[in-house]
């Protein structure tokens, strides 16, 4: 029984070219502006999950006071989270082709989010919640520009977004029990 293939948009055989062509690249099939501009904003993405990185160890491993474990067990967890989302990017700039850039020189004007400078607390998990709500917005827009253009890369954000959104409910959980702004006051 012959099969029809009218419900590709693509006829088959040249599907089967495109396969064909440039096979070292695996299973991405891809070029020109489309890739170059998703490589960017991996690039942006590395960087903010690094810096993010950093400075919940800065927070896991300087914030004191008698409400500081529980706060120090997020900011714990979430490093290695935002680790593992650094590490899933630069695998994915690899698979499309491009180089991770792991530059620390640069890390801060590539990404979009900040170092921080808290030195209590309090201010440690505001600004662990800042950068986490700016981060919701920055993945939000990048995953409406991929759209269809990098299903693959669209779900990886899709899912990083998910435990960003987890990241912020616990960070204004931590600020919602009130007890870490009055023992700041």
């Amino acid at each position: 029984m012959a099969t029809s293939n009218r419900h590709f948009l693509t006829d088959m055989e040249t599907i089967r070219a495109r396969a064909r062509s440039k096979m070292e690249q695996g299973a991405v099939i891809g070029e020109g502006e489309d890739v170059d501009q998703i490589l960017s904003l991996l690039d942006e993405a590395l960087a903010t999950e690094i810096i993010c990185t950093l400075r919940y160890k800065n927070h896991y491993y300087t914030a004191e006071g008698v409400l500081a474990e529980a706060a120090k067990a997020e900011f714990l967890e979430h490093a290695r989270e935002e680790q593992a989302h650094a590490d899933q990017i630069a695998e994915r700039i690899t698979q499309l082709g491009g180089e991770p850039n792991l530059d620390p020189a640069t890390l801060i004007e590539r990404g979009h989010a900040t170092y921080g400078s808290a030195d209590n607390l309090l201010d440690m998990v505001r600004e662990d919640l800042e950068a986490e709500r700016v981060a919701i917005q920055v993945y939000r827009e990048m995953i409406d520009f991929i759209s269809d253009k990098d299903p693959t890369t669209r779900r990886m954000f899709e899912s990083i977004l998910e435990q960003e959104e987890e990241h912020a409910d616990d960070m204004a959980g931590l600020l919602e029990d009130g007890r870490i702004e009055a023992a700041a006051s």
